[in-house]
């Protein structure tokens, strides 16, 4: 199975006997057959007739509306979660200040490890670069935060992880075109943040996806503070693969000339704005520089495509094989996120202990 995109300012979705059509203003034709997917992804301005809307409804494909700019518009949801018993628990647990301190630690420790691997590899492979000192820092912090006795503190040591990693991520990006002054949000206001954030959307709804298909709520989350319209557990849960899944094909993009300078464009946006991007999820705020105005400024975003591009090689990425060692295989991205969630919702249950986040090998 797998995704389908729709990256288009203009065009109609319609139904066509026992498929979808999509068709641009220029006539250009794409049929999609929806037994060949479990998800699709429409970013930007599309029309959908009712056919078409009753046919993915039909088939209860998962589908995810964003604006031509990233931002989540909203999703075909088909039932609510019947595991009441599940939720339940997930509700209670936030009453047990250990438990919930636990999780936090672990989410964020397995988001630090991945990091200092991250920075290691640099270390490796560039006999130019020397960031020793930001790994020994980073490994100091992760030390402190596994003794911290609030999740406060917790997510203090994630942001100071964070700050850490983003001072020397550049060092792993070659073409001098390629920008990056630090983390940016609303807007990201260079083109490795703006690939960087469109990443993280698409990871944010694949974690999603698996959470629902657990029977959990993805708005009880633990690392991530509880706010009305917050997906914390999602947020929660993709922290892990920040780095191996989205950091690391950000540099790739760069670095194999998969992306190109006219693959972006700058962009005026204000905070007023209902267009503007969603750069970041609530566990970014604590690493990225913010620009809160109501007036003009200047950010940059991926063209359509250059959105194709990065969600192309994404897919790419989340078939990819890598050594998982709870089952001691090789699996690709994609069973390594299912496993984890399943592995959380067990550890709700009371099937297992602890939770345990995914780390690089």
């Amino acid at each position: 199975m797998s995704t389908i995109y729709i990256i288009s300012d203009h065009g109609k979705l319609a139904r066509q006997n026992d498929a979808l059509v999509f068709t641009t203003p220029s006539g250009d034709v794409r049929k999609l057959f929806l037994h060949q997917a479990d998800r699709i992804i429409i970013a930007g301005s599309v029309e959908i007739t009712g056919s078409a809307l009753r046919m993915l409804m039909h088939h209860q494909i998962d589908t995810v509306f964003l604006s031509s700019n990233g931002r989540f518009s909203g999703k075909l949801q088909f039932e609510e979660g019947k595991n009441v018993h599940l939720r339940k628990r997930q509700y209670d647990s936030l009453n047990n200040q250990a438990f919930c301190l636990e999780v936090a630690k672990s989410i964020a420790a397995g988001k630090i490890g991945n990091q200092i691997a991250f920075m290691q590899r640099i270390n490796r492979k560039n006999d130019k670069v020397n960031v020793d000192h930001a790994i020994a820092q980073a490994q100091r912090n992760l030390d402190q935060m596994k003794e911290a006795q609030t999740i406060d503190v917790v997510r203090g040591h994630e942001g100071m992880g964070s700050r850490i990693y983003f001072s020397v991520f550049k060092q792993n990006i070659n073409p001098d075109w390629a920008v990056f002054k630090g983390r940016s949000m609303n807007p990201p206001r260079d083109n490795v943040n703006a690939v960087m954030s469109f990443l993280y959307t698409l990871l944010l709804y694949r974690v999603d996806a698996f959470i629902e298909m657990e029977g959990m709520d993805p708005y009880v989350g633990y690392l991530h503070t509880i706010e009305y319209g917050k997906r914390s557990l999602s947020f929660d849960l993709m922290e892990e693969y920040r780095t191996s899944i989205c950091d690391t094909l950000t540099c790739a993009l760069f670095n194999l000339g998969i992306l190109n300078a006219s693959d972006f464009e700058t962009v005026d946006f204000s905070r007023e704005s209902d267009d503007a991007p969603l750069h970041l999820t609530e566990g970014d705020q604590a690493e990225a520089q913010s620009i809160e105005t109501s007036e003009s400024v200047k950010g940059v975003l991926l063209s359509k495509d250059g959105a194709r591009k990065v969600a192309e090689k994404f897919e790419e990425k989340m078939d990819s094989l890598i050594f998982y060692p709870p089952e001691n295989d090789r699996l690709s991205y994609q069973k390594i996120i299912a496993h984890q969630v399943r592995q959380f919702r067990r550890v709700l249950t009371g099937e297992e202990e602890a939770y345990k986040a995914f780390l690089i090998r």
